[in-house]
């Protein structure tokens, strides 16, 4: 593995520029789970030296996305299930207490306005791209907790997202997930509007745990099966 690199004003933009390309490419499945990456042709993919990629290198091995394989390099980190598992587990705990932040707001507040056009629409007018509906629901579960008012939270709740969103990508590729989120969010909404917040909370904690069972359906050939349409 490595030595820490220091970072500094020369190095820090190109290191920046290098974290998010190659994080957005294992988000677009062009990078997938398990495949050995070497320094020197990520450093030709994203146009940086090898000072700066290791800067980036270290930051996603501190958020899980890659690790060090000695002597061989790096590697795109395995789905850990039973990881996932508990990173879903954290994520309800922090929503939880957000869904009981959302039952004091006024009912005119724009968070729940946003919430209400974005999700409780007739099936006609629903998005079916599943990029579209994936950001739609990492800005549904967000809206949650920035109602609580909890920055640190808000942080945390974030960093699950960001580790979580390979998979929660490919729940996003079947149309029938994609109305089960339109139809949970709704009835989510729904149960905040009307002041019954420990229906909310119950309908959101069921609505994970369904997410957690699709993660489990996961397979390498639907990894494989998203690539293709990444690269189609």
């Amino acid at each position: 593995m490595p030595s820490v690199i220091p970072m500094n004003s020369k190095f820090s933009s190109l290191a920046e520029h290098a974290y998010a390309q190659i994080k957005q490419k294992i988000f677009n499945f062009e990078m997938m789970p398990g495949d050995l990456i070497s320094e020197g042709n990520l450093a030709k993919l994203v146009a940086v030296s090898r000072t700066p990629l290791r800067q980036a290198l270290q930051r996603l091995q501190h958020g899980g996305f890659i690790k060090a394989i000695p002597k061989i390099g790096w590697q795109v980190s395995p789905l850990d299930f039973n990881k996932l598992d508990e990173l879903y587990d954290f994520r309800i705990l922090i929503e939880l207490n957000a869904i009981k932040a959302l039952g004091n707001l006024n009912r005119d507040n724009q968070i729940l306005k946003d919430l209400q056009k974005s999700w409780l629409t007739p099936k006609s007018r629903r998005s079916f791209n599943a990029l579209d509906v994936g950001m739609l629901d990492e800005q549904f579960h967000a809206s949650l907790v920035k109602a609580s008012g909890n920055e640190e939270m808000l942080k945390t709740h974030s960093e699950i997202s960001e580790r979580i969103k390979i998979v929660r990508r490919l729940d996003f590729t079947k149309n029938n997930r994609i109305n089960s989120t339109y139809d949970e969010h709704g009835q989510i909404i729904k149960a905040i509007l009307a002041g019954r917040t420990a229906e909310a909370q119950r309908l959101l904690k069921a609505h994970i745990e369904q997410s957690k069972i699709e993660v489990r359906k996961i397979t390498l050939s639907m990894l494989q099966e998203a690539r293709n349409q990444a690269v189609g």
